[in-house]
């Protein structure tokens, strides 16, 4: 079992004020593979007063010393990219294909799109009316990350951070501490000076409010469940910092008769299954023209009882585990709310697949005759979960997927150009994917209502992390 205990801070691996040590658990095998500590306010102190001090210089390099700095970042994580992939699989139970071909992957696709932004950025401009108008980085930043695509989040708060000329303390899960700590490993590597990124463990409610609360900090970017988000915001607010939020979802999929059906139904169920169910923007409601309804009820039971559970160390399609007994619990609680409320199943149901009796696996379950009133239609389940719901006109399938409190991504399924486009402008989504259009490297990221704001990637995640400064200078003579 590996000793985590300690968290950088000011360059160096330092031991936490106070020991409190928490088990890192592989949810395949409920086993332990590692030790962490919690921290408490006082690393919090100790990593903000580190950042603080660092911005003073840190602040006033060059974009072209940034670069420099995150191009050997990106060379490191090359390198150590099947380490990171493995670390994932261990800790959260992404099988190993899904792992080295997605979960890790995004860590150098960010990086690559961040610095191709950050090369196009302008510092400084003219405005039409004579003034100019400056860019400059915020300061320092707390930066909480979730479990379910820990790099990918990683990524997307702390490179900007990093590019933009600020610098942060980053808390990750700590179901999902050692990618975190890995990264801090190759950042270490990297050269950048110390004090500009530091991590400390913890728990949401000590380390996170800590963060949120601090005088010091001039930012927070948070991503997690939209109840945690709320009490960031909250905590944030008595010092009146700058907070962005990437929250849940409950993504609307609209399949019009004129689909491809086969293909895409198949490919949507797919999606929704990704990752475990564990993904914030996963199209986890089906909504399906009423003439096309009993094709897609029929291929939506057969991939459903062909989607297999398996092993996360193998090679594969197999869908994981999920991250914790906690989340297990929560997830079952939804599929068995499915039941008594009328929905009909098509495929899996309460309790663990056959054979895998240890570990947070979940029964891949679709639901098809679901009212948008229930709860698995408007709860974000974050399971391998999906509901199915009819409608009869466009109207009524755009009032569907609107009638939601959240806002992340929305999918639509139909040949015809014209009405993808039209559907896609009134839904109330921060993202709109046609016909399995993926979201790509450098697109900004982000949702509508309670799925939070500001967004993530590209031009639009390094501006989260730049106040600008308008310098009015007098008329000519």
């Amino acid at each position: 079992m590996l000793d985590k205990r300690k968290f950088y801070i000011d360059g160096k691996w330092v031991e936490p004020a106070t020991q409190n040590d928490l088990l890192v658990l592989n949810p395949a095998t409920e086993k332990p593979i590692a030790v962490i500590s919690l921290g408490t306010a006082v690393d919090v102190d100790r990593a903000v007063a580190a950042a603080k001090k660092a911005f003073a210089s840190y602040s006033r390099t060059s974009v072209e010393e940034r670069l420099a700095l995150l191009e050997k970042l990106l060379a490191i994580y090359k390198r150590r990219y099947d380490e990171m992939a493995d670390t994932i699989t261990a800790e959260l139970g992404a099988p190993r294909t899904m792992s080295h071909e997605q979960q890790a992957d995004v860590g150098v696709g960010h990086l690559q799109g961040f610095i191709d932004a950050l090369k196009r950025l302008k510092l400084r401009e003219k405005l039409p009316n004579g003034d100019t108008l400056l860019r400059e980085p915020i300061g320092v930043c707390g930066l909480i990350t979730p479990w379910n695509w820990p790099v990918n989040q990683i990524a997307l708060k702390v490179v900007p951070a990093l590019a933009t000329g600020c610098t942060c303390v980053l808390k990750p899960s700590e179901f999902t501490p050692l990618n975190a700590m890995l990264y801090a490993e190759m950042i270490e590597e990297a050269g950048f000076p110390a004090g500009v990124f530091n991590l400390v463990n913890g728990d949401g409610i000590h380390a996170g409010a800590a963060l949120s609360k601090h005088k010091d900090i001039d930012m927070m970017s948070f991503t997690g469940s939209t109840r945690a988000g709320i009490a960031v915001s909250k905590d944030a607010a008595d010092t009146v910092k700058r907070v962005t939020l990437e929250l849940g979802g409950k993504s609307p999929n609209i399949v019009f008769a004129d689909a491809d059906i086969e293909e895409r139904v198949t490919a949507s169920i797919l999606e929704c299954f990704n990752n475990s169910g564990q993904s914030c923007d996963a199209p986890t409601r089906m909504l399906v023209e009423r003439s096309a309804y009993d094709e897609v009820v029929e291929i939506a039971r057969r991939v459903g009882m062909e989607a297999r559970v398996g092993d996360p160390t193998k090679v594969g399609s197999h869908i994981g585990p999920l991250v914790s007994h906690i989340q297990f619990e929560r997830v079952q609680a939804l599929i068995e709310a499915g039941v008594a409320e009328g929905a009909t199943l098509l495929a899996g149901g309460p309790g663990k697949p056959e054979g895998f009796e240890t570990g947070y696996f979940v029964q891949p379950t679709i639901f098809a005759d679901v009212d948008n009133s229930m709860r698995i239609a408007r709860e974000e389940v974050f399971g391998p979960v999906l509901s199915i719901i009819p409608f009869d006109t466009e109207e009524e399938a755009i009032a569907i997927a609107n009638d939601t409190n959240y806002g992340l991504a929305a999918y639509v399924q139909t040949r015809d150009r014209e009405r993808a486009e039209r559907v896609a402008s009134r839904l109330r989504a921060g993202m709109v994917h046609i016909n399995g259009g993926p979201h790509r490297y450098g697109s900004p990221f982000g949702g509508y209502k309670q799925s939070g704001n500001g967004r993530e990637g590209g031009m639009f995640g390094l501006e989260d992390f730049l106040e600008v400064k308008t310098v009015h200078l007098p008329d000519a003579a």
